[in-house]
Protein backbone atom coordinates (compact mmCIF):
# COMPACT_ATOMS: atom_id res chain seq x y z
CA UNK A 1 0.00 0.00 0.00
CA UNK A 2 1.43 3.70 -0.78
CA UNK A 3 -0.38 4.95 2.63
CA UNK A 4 -3.34 6.96 4.08
CA UNK A 5 -5.59 9.45 1.95
CA UNK A 6 -7.82 11.47 4.19
CA UNK A 7 -10.51 13.86 3.59
CA UNK A 8 -11.21 16.90 5.88
CA UNK A 9 -12.36 20.63 5.20
CA UNK A 10 -10.71 22.88 2.83
CA UNK A 11 -8.19 24.86 4.02
CA UNK A 12 -7.41 22.65 6.50
CA UNK A 13 -4.84 20.29 5.14
CA UNK A 14 -1.96 21.31 6.77
CA UNK A 15 -3.41 20.97 10.15
CA UNK A 16 -4.56 17.34 9.56
CA UNK A 17 -1.33 16.53 8.05
CA UNK A 18 0.40 17.83 11.27
CA UNK A 19 -1.76 15.62 13.44
CA UNK A 20 -1.54 12.38 10.89
CA UNK A 21 2.56 13.17 11.18
CA UNK A 22 2.15 13.69 15.16
CA UNK A 23 -0.36 10.22 15.13
CA UNK A 24 1.57 8.05 12.81
CA UNK A 25 4.70 8.60 14.57
CA UNK A 26 3.19 7.02 18.04
CA UNK A 27 2.59 3.69 16.34
CA UNK A 28 6.35 3.65 15.04
CA UNK A 29 5.38 4.33 11.38
CA UNK A 30 7.15 7.39 9.64
CA UNK A 31 6.63 8.58 6.16
CA UNK A 32 5.62 12.16 4.56
CA UNK A 33 2.14 14.29 4.21
CA UNK A 34 1.52 15.37 1.06
CA UNK A 35 -0.29 18.12 0.56
CA UNK A 36 -2.38 20.56 -1.97
CA UNK A 37 -3.87 23.26 -0.22
CA UNK A 38 -7.72 23.95 -0.13
CA UNK A 39 -7.96 20.33 -1.98
CA UNK A 40 -9.88 19.24 0.93
CA UNK A 41 -7.61 15.76 1.06
CA UNK A 42 -4.36 14.83 2.68
CA UNK A 43 -1.94 12.01 1.44
CA UNK A 44 0.48 10.44 3.79
CA UNK A 45 2.91 8.02 2.28
CA UNK A 46 4.93 6.05 4.17
CA UNK A 47 8.16 5.05 3.77
CA UNK A 48 7.46 1.29 4.51
CA UNK A 49 4.56 0.26 2.22
CA UNK A 50 3.25 -2.09 4.21
CA UNK A 51 3.04 -0.14 7.12
CA UNK A 52 -0.28 1.73 5.57
CA UNK A 53 -2.38 -1.50 7.33
CA UNK A 54 -0.75 -0.98 10.44
CA UNK A 55 -2.17 2.52 10.25
CA UNK A 56 -5.67 1.99 9.38
CA UNK A 57 -5.43 -0.85 12.06
CA UNK A 58 -3.42 1.20 14.87
CA UNK A 59 -5.22 4.57 14.14
CA UNK A 60 -8.69 5.00 15.78
CA UNK A 61 -10.18 6.91 13.31
CA UNK A 62 -12.91 8.03 15.61
CA UNK A 63 -9.77 10.08 17.88
CA UNK A 64 -8.86 12.02 14.67
CA UNK A 65 -9.38 15.73 14.91
CA UNK A 66 -9.30 17.40 11.27
CA UNK A 67 -10.13 13.92 9.31
CA UNK A 68 -13.86 13.17 7.47
CA UNK A 69 -12.53 9.97 6.38
CA UNK A 70 -9.51 7.67 5.93
CA UNK A 71 -8.69 4.69 3.57
CA UNK A 72 -5.37 2.92 2.75
CA UNK A 73 -4.62 3.54 -0.96
CA UNK A 74 -2.26 1.68 -3.25
CA UNK A 75 -2.04 3.72 -5.60
CA UNK A 76 -2.94 7.16 -7.83
CA UNK A 77 -3.91 6.50 -11.05
CA UNK A 78 -3.72 9.00 -13.17
CA UNK A 79 -4.72 9.61 -17.68
CA UNK A 80 -6.92 6.87 -17.29
CA UNK A 81 -9.06 5.96 -20.76
CA UNK A 82 -11.74 8.18 -20.97
CA UNK A 83 -13.82 4.73 -22.91
CA UNK A 84 -12.61 2.38 -20.26
CA UNK A 85 -11.99 3.61 -16.57
CA UNK A 86 -13.19 0.77 -14.82
CA UNK A 87 -9.97 -1.74 -16.38
CA UNK A 88 -7.25 0.23 -14.46
CA UNK A 89 -9.22 0.46 -11.36
CA UNK A 90 -9.82 -3.75 -11.38
CA UNK A 91 -5.89 -3.82 -12.10
CA UNK A 92 -5.65 -1.38 -8.89
CA UNK A 93 -7.30 -3.43 -6.35
CA UNK A 94 -6.26 -6.88 -7.43
CA UNK A 95 -4.66 -7.76 -3.93
CA UNK A 96 -7.14 -5.84 -2.06
CA UNK A 97 -9.13 -8.27 0.37
CA UNK A 98 -12.87 -8.85 -0.58
CA UNK A 99 -14.73 -5.91 0.57
CA UNK A 100 -17.90 -5.54 1.39
CA UNK A 101 -19.57 -1.99 0.30
CA UNK A 102 -17.97 0.73 -2.87
CA UNK A 103 -17.08 4.56 -1.94
CA UNK A 104 -17.04 6.19 -5.10
CA UNK A 105 -16.19 9.88 -4.13
CA UNK A 106 -14.39 13.31 -4.42
CA UNK A 107 -13.32 16.38 -2.59
CA UNK A 108 -15.70 18.85 -0.65
CA UNK A 109 -14.72 21.20 -3.00
CA UNK A 110 -15.97 23.27 -5.31
CA UNK A 111 -13.81 21.86 -8.20
CA UNK A 112 -14.55 18.55 -6.18
CA UNK A 113 -18.16 19.01 -6.03
CA UNK A 114 -18.60 19.46 -9.97
CA UNK A 115 -17.54 15.26 -10.11
CA UNK A 116 -20.14 14.47 -8.30
CA UNK A 117 -22.69 13.57 -11.07
CA UNK A 118 -20.03 11.76 -12.62
CA UNK A 119 -19.13 9.97 -9.53
CA UNK A 120 -22.45 8.69 -9.14
CA UNK A 121 -22.68 7.49 -13.01
CA UNK A 122 -19.42 5.54 -12.83
CA UNK A 123 -20.25 3.92 -9.52
CA UNK A 124 -22.99 1.28 -11.71
CA UNK A 125 -20.90 -0.12 -14.00
CA UNK A 126 -17.93 0.00 -11.42
CA UNK A 127 -20.15 -1.92 -8.85
CA UNK A 128 -20.94 -4.07 -11.31
CA UNK A 129 -17.36 -5.49 -12.48
CA UNK A 130 -15.99 -5.64 -8.81
CA UNK A 131 -18.77 -7.88 -8.22
CA UNK A 132 -17.92 -9.94 -11.52
CA UNK A 133 -14.44 -10.17 -10.30
CA UNK A 134 -14.93 -11.26 -6.80
CA UNK A 135 -13.43 -7.84 -5.61
CA UNK A 136 -16.84 -6.86 -3.79
CA UNK A 137 -20.02 -9.10 -2.45
CA UNK A 138 -23.15 -8.94 -4.25
CA UNK A 139 -24.52 -7.71 -1.48
CA UNK A 140 -23.71 -4.93 0.88
CA UNK A 141 -21.60 -7.02 3.42
CA UNK A 142 -20.71 -4.79 6.42
CA UNK A 143 -18.87 -7.19 8.12
CA UNK A 144 -16.13 -6.67 5.14
CA UNK A 145 -13.50 -3.72 4.53
CA UNK A 146 -14.93 -0.80 2.16
CA UNK A 147 -13.46 -0.29 -1.28
CA UNK A 148 -12.55 3.36 -1.88
CA UNK A 149 -11.94 5.36 -5.52
CA UNK A 150 -11.33 8.72 -4.44
CA UNK A 151 -11.40 10.76 -7.98
CA UNK A 152 -9.29 14.13 -8.15
CA UNK A 153 -10.51 14.31 -11.88
CA UNK A 154 -12.59 12.27 -14.33
CA UNK A 155 -9.41 10.49 -15.35
CA UNK A 156 -7.66 10.67 -12.23
CA UNK A 157 -8.14 8.47 -9.11
CA UNK A 158 -6.74 6.87 -5.73
CA UNK A 159 -7.68 2.94 -4.99
CA UNK A 160 -7.91 1.75 -1.51
CA UNK A 161 -10.02 0.35 1.42
CA UNK A 162 -10.35 1.00 5.04
CA UNK A 163 -11.51 -1.20 7.74
CA UNK A 164 -15.50 -0.88 8.12
CA UNK A 165 -15.06 -0.56 12.06
CA UNK A 166 -12.55 2.12 11.63
CA UNK A 167 -13.93 4.46 8.99
CA UNK A 168 -17.10 7.26 8.65
CA UNK A 169 -19.73 5.44 7.38
CA UNK A 170 -20.93 8.54 5.81
CA UNK A 171 -21.23 9.97 2.29
CA UNK A 172 -17.50 11.86 2.07
CA UNK A 173 -17.33 11.76 6.25
CA UNK A 174 -20.28 14.32 6.36
CA UNK A 175 -23.52 14.42 8.45
CA UNK A 176 -25.91 17.04 6.36
CA UNK A 177 -28.50 18.45 8.71
CA UNK A 178 -31.16 20.91 7.76
CA UNK A 179 -31.29 23.67 9.51
CA UNK A 180 -34.71 24.25 11.50
CA UNK A 181 -36.94 26.97 9.93
CA UNK A 182 -37.74 28.97 13.37
CA UNK A 183 -33.89 28.45 14.95
CA UNK A 184 -32.41 31.99 15.39
CA UNK A 185 -28.89 31.19 14.31
CA UNK A 186 -27.12 28.90 12.23
CA UNK A 187 -24.85 28.07 15.29
CA UNK A 188 -27.96 25.34 16.37
CA UNK A 189 -26.29 23.18 13.51
CA UNK A 190 -23.00 22.69 15.34
CA UNK A 191 -24.76 21.27 18.70
CA UNK A 192 -27.11 19.32 16.49
CA UNK A 193 -23.68 17.71 14.74
CA UNK A 194 -22.11 17.18 18.07
CA UNK A 195 -24.82 15.90 19.85
CA UNK A 196 -25.34 12.95 16.89
CA UNK A 197 -22.06 12.25 16.35
CA UNK A 198 -20.87 12.39 20.15
CA UNK A 199 -23.70 10.44 21.80
CA UNK A 200 -24.23 6.76 21.06
CA UNK A 201 -28.00 6.93 19.38
CA UNK A 202 -28.57 3.84 22.05
CA UNK A 203 -28.44 6.64 25.22
CA UNK A 204 -30.13 9.50 23.88
CA UNK A 205 -33.30 8.85 25.24
CA UNK A 206 -31.08 8.73 29.17
CA UNK A 207 -28.54 11.63 27.89
CA UNK A 208 -30.65 13.92 26.19
CA UNK A 209 -34.12 13.62 27.65
CA UNK A 210 -36.58 16.16 28.44
CA UNK A 211 -36.41 17.59 32.08
CA UNK A 212 -32.79 17.25 32.40
CA UNK A 213 -31.25 20.69 33.14
CA UNK A 214 -29.09 22.52 31.32
CA UNK A 215 -26.94 25.78 31.08
CA UNK A 216 -25.78 27.70 27.86
CA UNK A 217 -22.71 29.49 28.46
CA UNK A 218 -22.77 32.33 25.89
CA UNK A 219 -26.40 31.95 25.00
CA UNK A 220 -27.10 35.01 22.67
CA UNK A 221 -29.05 34.85 20.14
CA UNK A 222 -29.93 31.26 21.36
CA UNK A 223 -29.02 28.81 18.67
CA UNK A 224 -27.62 26.12 20.70
CA UNK A 225 -30.07 26.93 23.44
CA UNK A 226 -32.49 25.58 20.93
CA UNK A 227 -30.89 22.38 20.64
CA UNK A 228 -31.88 21.93 24.75
CA UNK A 229 -35.48 23.31 24.23
CA UNK A 230 -36.26 20.98 21.29
CA UNK A 231 -35.25 18.71 23.19
CA UNK A 232 -37.69 19.81 26.34
CA UNK A 233 -34.54 20.65 28.33
CA UNK A 234 -34.96 23.38 31.27
CA UNK A 235 -31.80 25.85 30.36
CA UNK A 236 -30.18 28.58 32.32
CA UNK A 237 -29.27 30.83 28.94
CA UNK A 238 -26.00 32.89 30.39
CA UNK A 239 -24.95 36.22 28.18
CA UNK A 240 -25.27 40.24 28.30
CA UNK A 241 -27.35 39.67 24.89
CA UNK A 242 -30.83 39.45 23.88
CA UNK A 243 -32.01 36.01 23.74
CA UNK A 244 -34.49 34.88 20.84
CA UNK A 245 -38.42 35.81 21.89
CA UNK A 246 -39.78 32.79 20.69
CA UNK A 247 -37.21 30.49 23.37
CA UNK A 248 -37.97 33.07 25.85
CA UNK A 249 -41.83 32.04 25.44
CA UNK A 250 -41.19 28.63 25.64
CA UNK A 251 -40.90 28.62 29.34
CA UNK A 252 -38.02 26.65 29.72
CA UNK A 253 -35.32 30.07 29.82
CA UNK A 254 -34.20 31.39 32.56
CA UNK A 255 -32.05 34.05 30.63
CA UNK A 256 -28.93 35.03 33.15
CA UNK A 257 -27.32 38.37 31.94
CA UNK A 258 -23.73 37.49 33.28
CA UNK A 259 -20.58 36.80 32.45
CA UNK A 260 -20.04 33.33 31.06
CA UNK A 261 -16.79 32.99 33.08
CA UNK A 262 -18.32 34.22 35.83
CA UNK A 263 -21.36 32.68 36.50
CA UNK A 264 -22.52 30.04 38.82
CA UNK A 265 -25.11 27.50 38.94
CA UNK A 266 -27.83 28.37 41.71
CA UNK A 267 -28.53 24.72 42.03
CA UNK A 268 -26.73 21.25 41.80
CA UNK A 269 -28.68 19.67 39.65
CA UNK A 270 -26.97 20.79 36.10
CA UNK A 271 -26.40 17.82 33.59
CA UNK A 272 -25.30 19.61 30.53
CA UNK A 273 -22.81 22.42 30.34
CA UNK A 274 -22.62 24.07 26.51
CA UNK A 275 -20.59 27.04 25.36
CA UNK A 276 -19.97 28.23 21.94
CA UNK A 277 -18.41 31.50 23.46
CA UNK A 278 -15.98 33.31 21.19
CA UNK A 279 -12.62 33.21 23.60
CA UNK A 280 -9.44 32.05 23.57
CA UNK A 281 -9.18 27.93 23.60
CA UNK A 282 -7.20 27.81 26.14
CA UNK A 283 -9.41 30.22 28.68
CA UNK A 284 -12.73 28.15 27.47
CA UNK A 285 -11.07 24.54 27.86
CA UNK A 286 -9.64 25.24 31.55
CA UNK A 287 -13.16 26.81 32.50
CA UNK A 288 -14.92 23.97 30.77
CA UNK A 289 -12.64 21.44 33.11
CA UNK A 290 -13.04 23.09 35.88
CA UNK A 291 -17.11 22.74 35.84
CA UNK A 292 -16.45 18.94 35.26
CA UNK A 293 -14.15 18.41 37.54
CA UNK A 294 -15.65 19.86 40.25
CA UNK A 295 -19.27 18.26 39.45
CA UNK A 296 -21.00 21.32 38.81
CA UNK A 297 -22.30 19.17 35.54
CA UNK A 298 -22.35 16.05 34.23
CA UNK A 299 -21.38 16.16 30.78
CA UNK A 300 -20.10 19.52 28.58
CA UNK A 301 -20.09 20.25 25.23
CA UNK A 302 -17.64 23.20 23.36
CA UNK A 303 -16.18 25.11 20.77
CA UNK A 304 -12.66 25.84 20.97
CA UNK A 305 -12.29 28.87 18.29
CA UNK A 306 -8.83 28.06 17.12
CA UNK A 307 -5.95 30.82 15.28
CA UNK A 308 -5.35 31.09 12.04
CA UNK A 309 -1.73 28.59 12.27
CA UNK A 310 -1.06 25.74 13.96
CA UNK A 311 -4.51 24.90 14.60
CA UNK A 312 -3.36 21.43 15.58
CA UNK A 313 -1.15 22.52 18.71
CA UNK A 314 -3.77 25.01 19.55
CA UNK A 315 -5.80 21.50 20.08
CA UNK A 316 -3.21 20.13 21.78
CA UNK A 317 -2.07 22.68 24.30
CA UNK A 318 -6.33 23.07 24.96
CA UNK A 319 -6.65 19.18 25.84
CA UNK A 320 -3.33 19.54 27.95
CA UNK A 321 -5.00 22.20 29.99
CA UNK A 322 -8.30 19.93 30.17
CA UNK A 323 -6.37 16.89 31.78
CA UNK A 324 -4.14 19.11 33.99
CA UNK A 325 -7.28 20.72 35.29
CA UNK A 326 -9.09 17.33 36.21
CA UNK A 327 -6.14 15.30 37.41
CA UNK A 328 -5.20 18.60 39.97
CA UNK A 329 -8.99 18.55 41.34
CA UNK A 330 -8.14 14.49 41.34
CA UNK A 331 -11.43 14.26 39.54
CA UNK A 332 -11.11 10.61 38.02
CA UNK A 333 -11.02 9.15 34.97
CA UNK A 334 -12.73 11.16 31.90
CA UNK A 335 -14.03 10.83 28.40
CA UNK A 336 -13.18 13.09 26.16
CA UNK A 337 -14.00 13.57 21.83
CA UNK A 338 -12.81 16.27 19.99
CA UNK A 339 -13.54 16.72 16.36
CA UNK A 340 -14.17 19.59 13.46
CA UNK A 341 -17.14 18.76 12.44
CA UNK A 342 -18.48 19.25 9.08
CA UNK A 343 -20.49 22.92 10.64
CA UNK A 344 -17.70 24.00 12.03
CA UNK A 345 -15.63 26.65 10.64
CA UNK A 346 -12.19 27.56 12.92
CA UNK A 347 -12.74 25.82 15.38
CA UNK A 348 -13.44 22.18 16.79
CA UNK A 349 -16.08 20.56 18.81
CA UNK A 350 -15.36 18.98 22.58
CA UNK A 351 -17.23 16.35 24.20
CA UNK A 352 -16.11 16.07 28.24
CA UNK A 353 -17.60 14.32 31.27
CA UNK A 354 -16.15 12.26 33.98
CA UNK A 355 -16.67 8.20 33.76
CA UNK A 356 -16.68 7.48 38.07
CA UNK A 357 -19.74 10.08 38.87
Amino acid sequence: MLGLLLYCRSGFEKDLANEIQDKASQLNVYGFAKVLAESGYVVFQCYQPDEAEKLIKGLDFSRLIFARQMFATSVFIEEMDVVDRVKPILAACAEFPLCGDLRVEYADTTDGRELSKFCRKISVPLRQHLRKNNKLTHKENPSKPVLHVFFTATDAAYVGYSLNHNNSPLPLGILRLKMPHDAPSRSTLKLDEAFQTFIPKNEHDERLRGSLHAVDLGACPGGWTYQLVRRSMFVEAVDNGAMDKALMDSGLVTYCPEDGFKFKPRKNNIYWLVCDMIEQPQKVAKLMAQWVASGRCKEAMFNLKLPMKKRYESVQESLQIIDDEIHDQQAGKYQLQVKHLYHNREEVTVHLRLLNK
